[in-house]
């Protein structure tokens, strides 16, 4: 059982539901991401999702697309971003989860992606456009380094997919709360706590809901019916807004905290 599994495990017995918080490897640079990741993790976030910065993100939209292209104007490797995460385990044991495309993973080598993670601290894999049919062998690589590959649930899946899914995950299931690029968005679909009812039928993994969800109210909302609750775009565009700024991780710490404060907020 590894940080991402201990956690889901505490939480429940607390019934409170993660705040999963993603932010862009490099942006504005690895030095600051890694004063973000420990700054999240004093102010309640229970699992960082660090996204690998890629070239062609097709399923973000517009805000992390440009978190990806200012990171990758910073000229680093995957091997750098491991060490920054080696760094942040002498300081934080937060479950670390590492959000990418298949590109830089079949670049890296399969085999020893999972060995370096496993070595340095990492606890899970979530690969967004490798599907379940694809993932056989990175899913037995994660397997022996004890790290948990997430898989995405969509709108559009249908029980016989949720079960295939169900059956290839570990950690926890992603569901997307909209068909469509990730982005904040003022209105998340009324149908979100219908498809989890119908996750949960699949599988007994928890379940976090993410694309789309940009402030406390819409996290307490989904606090009710979800495990986790998934917050991207919308702290990655205060990472935008503020730079390197000394405002950036007050910022950031505010917002976290209010998040987490909505989903205590849920189930209270």
């Amino acid at each position: 059982m590894n940080r991402i599994d201990k956690k889901f495990q505490q939480l429940r017995k607390k019934d409170q539901a993660a705040l999963i918080l993603y932010l862009t490897a490099g942006d504005p640079d690895l030095k600051t991401t890694e004063q973000i990741i420990l700054t999240l993790a004093d102010a309640g976030a229970d699992i960082i999702e660090l996204g690998i910065p890629f070239t062609d993100p097709t399923a973000d939209g517009p805000t992390i697309q440009a978190a990806s292209m200012r990171a990758l104007r910073n000229h680093f490797s995957l091997q750098d971003i491991f060490d920054l995460v080696k760094r942040v385990r002498c300081q934080s044991q937060i479950p670390l989860l590492l959000f990418s495309y298949y590109n830089p993973i079949f670049k890296f080598g399969e085999e020893k992606v999972t060995n370096l993670a496993r070595e340095v601290g990492v606890d899970g894999m979530l690969i967004v456009d490798l599907p379940p049919e694809e993932s056989g062998t990175l899913r037995k690589l994660c397997r022996k380094s004890g790290l948990d590959l997430i898989h995405l649930a969509t709108p559009t899946s249908d029980q016989s997919r949720l079960k295939l899914i169900a059956k290839d995950s570990s950690g926890f299931i992603y569901y997307v709360s909209v068909t469509g690029i990730t982005g904040a968005r003022a209105e998340l679909p009324a149908n979100i706590k219908d498809h989890l009812t119908l996750i949960k039928q699949a599988s007994d993994l928890p379940v976090a809901v993410g694309f789309g969800v940009s402030n406390p109210e819409q996290a307490e909302d989904l606090a009710r019916s979800a495990d986790g609750v998934v917050v991207g775009s919308a702290l990655v565009s205060i990472i935008e807004k503020f730079g390197s700024s000394p405002e950036l991780l007050p910022e950031l710490k505010i917002f976290c905290a209010s998040l987490k404060a909505a989903l205590l907020n849920a189930r209270a």
